[in-house]
């Protein structure tokens, strides 16, 4: 079984809008409405590609209702604390003439003490029939910045592998407590190393110095795929380098909100499946790419996803000498 943990769910709408410009009146010409938040996203495209998942985190509210109800329609499995405030709404906009999208993400709910222990509670039950676990997204209001990483230790003493999508102190934190594998964005990569990346060289080195700061495995996810620094299907290999990238020209993205997701999605999924570490970032690549085909995060077709795999390209560069 695989967790995905949610502590800042949401319920996520996304609007096409042509021509869209601040200040001015719309009508939109397509919308979605779907429960969301990282780790409900990730748990969707898991369900999607067959593997077996349940959903856990914090819901509030009417909003935190809708949520799980919506999960339940679509078949996920899901374990929420219910929290007293209410669960978050954030809005996505796409405008389909430009390609250009705008992301307005709702703060989320004050969360006490006494809900943050009955999720730890629930989580380590949970963690009994599980080996992995993917802690996604942002924290809400009054959550300590340690959770993840506290979380990450007592997984760790059950034998479950940790996964982390992230950003900020959180996703700092985490990667000191040891987990399996980091999955950041670039600009979440540059902020966690402390510097900005001018080319592909400083991407090679960075995905390195993330996996150097504590975590076992890093993932650095790009517009057109991702750089790793992993270990090799052979259990005690040395970690290699990865750069996997879709074909230039391949697709024609609809809207890119929650690709980063279906990746990671893709990727967990395959690495469940006891699959090669190059095939396992080639399908998350994959399962991404295709999701930008769709309005709404979270969505993917399995049978579009296989035809892409031809188009991805896995390398391995080598480290700069200097650096070496």
């Amino acid at each position: 079984m695989i967790i995905t943990v949610t502590l800042n769910t949401a319920i996520d709408k996304t609007l096409s809008v042509p021509n869209f410009r601040l200040g001015r009146r719309h009508r939109t010409v397509e919308q979605t409405t779907m429960p969301g938040g990282k780790g409900v996203n990730v748990a969707r495209v898991l369900k999607t590609l067959g593997a077996p998942v349940i959903a856990t985190g914090l819901a509030g509210g009417a909003t935190g209702t809708r949520i799980v109800e919506q999960l339940t329609q679509l078949s996920v499995l899901s374990d929420f604390v219910r929290i007293r405030e209410e669960s978050r709404t954030n809005t996505a906009v796409i405008d389909p003439t430009t390609g250009e999208q705008t992301e307005i993400n709702e703060r989320g709910p004050k969360v006490s003490e006494q809900e943050i222990e009955l999720f730890v509670d629930k989580l380590l039950y949970l963690a009994k029939g599980a080996s992995m676990c993917v802690f996604a997204g942002s924290l809400p209001r009054d959550v300590d910045i340690d959770v993840y990483a506290n979380l990450i230790r007592e997984l760790r003493r059950l034998g479950v592998t940790t996964v982390v999508d992230t950003d900020g102190d959180p996703l700092r934190r985490a990667v000191r407590a040891d987990p399996e594998v980091i999955s950041p964005n670039v600009l979440e990569a540059e902020e966690l190393v402390g510097h900005e990346f001018n080319d592909d060289e400083d991407r090679v080195i960075a995905v390195r110095e993330m996996a150097e700061l504590g975590a076992r495995e890093a993932i650095m996810t790009m517009p057109d795929g991702c750089f790793a620094y992993m270990r090799p299907e052979e259990p005690n290999g040395e970690r290699c380098l990865y750069r996997v990238r879709l074909s230039a020209g391949t697709i024609e993205p609809r809207a890119t909100v929650g690709s980063g997701d279906a990746f990671l999605a893709g990727f967990v999924a395959s690495r469940y499946a006891g699959r090669r570490t190059a095939d396992c970032l080639a399908f998350g690549v994959a399962c991404g790419a295709e999701s930008t085909h769709h309005l709404g995060a979270g969505l993917i077709d399995p049978d579009r996803v296989e035809r892409l795999l031809g188009e991805i390209d896995v390398e391995q560069p080598e480290l700069p000498a200097e650096v070496g």
